[in-house]
């Protein structure tokens, strides 16, 4: 059987909080979000500021007066909730917007994560107008073990620069393959493989279709339900993912500005979400950080059967999700490799 081409996965910086879009990647703030690009990332943390937003200060959805948000909508759904993923990965504050507040919540994440904020000092803390600041940070660092073997670099795609990659080989010890549940194997194009830590597992789905999250992550659940080849991975099976890095920034400004309904004057004056990502033959870190500050308005405004090649070289989708968890908390499609250059050392 020929040697396939799989996917793997990319990401571009995405400008700065207020300037408009300049790369190639797409952050989205809702897992059911129709992506317009190519490479296109998600995580749970901005959902997680909505959902305390709606249901501590709004008291049900988050609708605006003479405009409607299919965003919102979306978001209104939540679909990432924080009883699905464990309390040590995450941490939320909200309240009055003031100085007590920005410390308590620097405080917290020193204390839990031992991080510091990109984001609070973004923030206007002494604004006539300040109503409430939403907070989330969400942190994951894993690792795979034994780790995976060091492979050739080679082109990704159709991308001109070769990459690194990592996995297994018909050279690795037999070891690697508790690390790779098989999840589902179609044909040489269609695949998808679980690579596993002590609690959380890695999930890359060999796939072209530019559907959303959601319904990307139905149609491989489905696909894997309906499996009936092994799911072992086996001798003369391979693996390849290209090692990653990501560090990216978006300001969702089309929730800005405008009047909510049911409230007192209250708009989102901000709408802020950072993202680190780094995966590579030993592990898995990631950073997010999401905030929204909302304000009070002054005045009112106008609104095979001899192996099988499981080869993350070309396009695919990435899931992270906890074992003991049905929904991911990040996601993210890779077109190209040329915007993810890896920023670490490669073992």
């Amino acid at each position: 059987m020929k040697k396939l081409l799989t996917a793997l996965f990319a990401i571009i910086l995405l400008g700065s909080f207020c300037a408009a879009q300049a790369s190639q990647v797409q952050m989205l703030a809702a897992f059911s979000q129709k992506p317009e690009s190519q490479n296109v990332l998600w995580v749970g943390t901005f959902q997680m500021v909505w959902n305390e937003f709606s249901d501590n200060i709004v008291k049900g959805p988050i609708k605006f007066k003479n405009y409607k948000s299919k965003l919102a909508n979306l978001l209104n759904k939540q679909e990432f909730t924080k009883d699905m993923i464990s309390q040590d990965s995450y941490y939320v504050a909200w309240g009055k917007t003031d100085l007590a507040l920005k410390k308590q919540i620097e405080d917290a994440i020193m204390q839990k994560f031992n991080e510091k904020s990109e984001l609070l000092d973004k923030i206007n803390w002494t604004s006539k107008n300040r109503a409430y600041l939403l907070y989330a940070m969400l942190i994951k660092n894993f690792d795979f073990s034994p780790k995976f073997d060091v492979l050739a670099k080679e082109k990704f795609g159709k991308d001109e620069e070769p990459v690194s990659y990592f996995g297994i080989d018909k050279k690795s010890s037999e070891r690697l393959y508790k690390n790779v549940r098989v999840l589902f194997y179609n044909n040489p194009w269609d695949y998808a493989v679980a690579l596993n830590s002590d609690k959380d597992e890695v999930i890359l789905y060999r796939t072209n279709s530019r559907k959303n999250f959601s319904d990307l992550y139905s149609v491989l659940n489905k696909k894997s339900q309906k499996f009936k080849g092994n799911k072992e991975f086996v001798a003369g099976d391979q693996l390849k993912v290209p090692y990653m890095s990501i560090k990216q920034n978006a300001s969702y400004d089309v929730l800005c500005g405008k009047l909510i309904e049911n409230t007192d004057r209250l708009y989102i004056d901000k709408a802020l979400q950072t993202v680190q990502f780094s995966m590579n033959n030993a592990g898995v870190k990631l950073k997010s950080e999401a905030v929204m500050s909302i304000m009070t308005m002054s005045m009112p405004i106008m609104t095979a059967e001899n192996g099988r090649n499981f080869f993350f070289n070309n396009t695919f989708v990435l899931f992270m999700k906890e074992k003991d968890k049905q929904t991911p908390y990040f996601a993210l499609r890779v077109k190209s490799m040329s915007d993810y250059k890896y920023k670490g050392e490669i073992k």
